[in-house]
C-alpha cells in the first residue's frame, strides 16, 4: 500500500487524526530541509508536505512566497527537490506529498516527473493549479499510477462540484478553510464542521483541513472535526526567522511538538 493509505488506515484504528506539516523544499537550503523534515517527524509529524519552490506562487501569501524566493536563491530546483526526497528516505518512511504548481512540473516533463518522484520516494502530488476537469481534458496530464492525487476543495467550491472533485481524489482531500492565500490567522473559520461534513457525504477519502492553523489550540479544534490538520505558514515563518543555523532542526521540532501533541491528543 501507498504510505499515505497505510498511515490513515493505522490512524483510523488508533482513533486519532493526522498531523501534516508543510515546508518549502530548499528553504533555507536543501541540506537543511532534509534535517528539518526528520526533526519534525521525530516531533510528531505524520505526513510531510514538501513544496517545490516556484517564482510565481499565486496561491501563497507573503510567508511562503518569501520561502520560495529563499529556496530558489539557494539553488533549489525540481531535480534538487527529488534529490531531497532521496536524502529523507535514507532514514525515514514518513509519507511525503509534493506540493507544486503545474509550470515547473510541466517543464520538467509531466510523466517523467511523476516517475522520478515516485522512484525518489514521494507518495502523493498536490498540484494547486490543475483542476480535475482540466487534467481529464489533457492526456499528457494523466494522473500517476503510483503517486496519490491529492485534491483541494475551497470554501467557495459549489456543492454540485464536490462530487466531481472528490471522485478524482486519492490519499486525502485538502480542505482550504479560508478564502485567499496561505498565511497564519488569529481565528478559525466558523463553518469548518459543516464543510467537512459536506465533503464526507461524497467520499470515504480522509479529509484534512489547513490554511491559517498556527497554534496548538487551533490545531486541537480542527483535529476534532477532520481526519488531518495541516500547518504550513507558521512553520515556514519560523524557518525564515531562524535561518540556516545548526540549531534550526531542533528549534523547528520544539515549535512543532506542542502542535502535534494537540492533534494527537484528540481521540475519536
Amino acid at each position: 500500500m501507498n504510505r499515505i493509505d497505510t498511515l490513515f488506515t493505522r490512524l483510523k484504528s488508533e482513533g486519532r487524526p493526522a498531523m501534516i506539516a508543510y515546508i518549502t523544499g530548499g528553504d533555507p537550503t536543501l541540506a537543511a530541509s532534509a534535517k528539518v523534515a526528520i526533526a519534525m517527524e521525530q516531533a510528531g509529524v505524520d505526513i510531510l508536505e514538501l513544496g517545490i519552490p516556484f517564482s510565481d506562487p499565486l496561491a501563497d501569501g507573503a510567508t511562503i512566497q518569501a520561502a520560495a524566493g529563499r529556496a530558489l536563491a539557494s539553488g533549489a530546483s525540481v531535480a534538487g527537490i527529488l534529490d531531497l526526497i532521496c536524502e529523507i528516505r535514507k532514514t525515514s518512511q514518513i509519507p511525503i506529498v509534493l506540493f507544486a504548481y503545474l509550470n515547473p512540473v510541466y517543464i520538467y516533463g509531466f510523466e517523467k516527473f511523476q516517475q522520478d518522484a515516485a522512484e525518489a520516494g514521494a507518495d502523493g502530488l498536490l498540484l494547486l493549479d490543475l483542476p480535475p476537469q482540466e487534467a481529464t481534458r489533457n492526456n499528457e496530464l494523466a494522473a500517476s499510477k503510483v503517486l496519490k492525487t491529492i485534491r483541494l476543495i475551497a470554501p467557495t467550491t459549489p456543492p454540485e462540484r464536490l462530487g466531481e472533485i472528490t471522485s478524482a481524489a486519492e490519499g486525502f482531500i485538502y480542505y482550504v478553510s479560508r478564502e485567499g492565500v496561505t498565511g497564519e490567522q488569529t481565528s478559525l473559520s466558523t463553518d469548518i464542521a459543516d464543510r467537512v461534513a459536506a465533503i464526507r457525504s461524497t467520499t470515504k477519502v480522509p479529509v484534512a483541513v489547513g490554511f491559517g492553523i498556527s497554534n496548538p489550540e487551533q490545531a486541537s479544534t480542527v483535529a476534532g472535526l477532520a481526519d488531518g490538520v495541516v500547518v504550513g505558514s507558521a512553520i515556514v515563518r519560523k524557518i525564515g526567522e531562524i535561518g540556516d543555523t545548526p540549531d534550526l532542526p531542533a528549534k523547528i521540532a520544539d515549535f512543532v511538538r506542542p502542535i502535534a501533541a494537540a492533534v494527537h491528543d484528540v481521540k475519536r
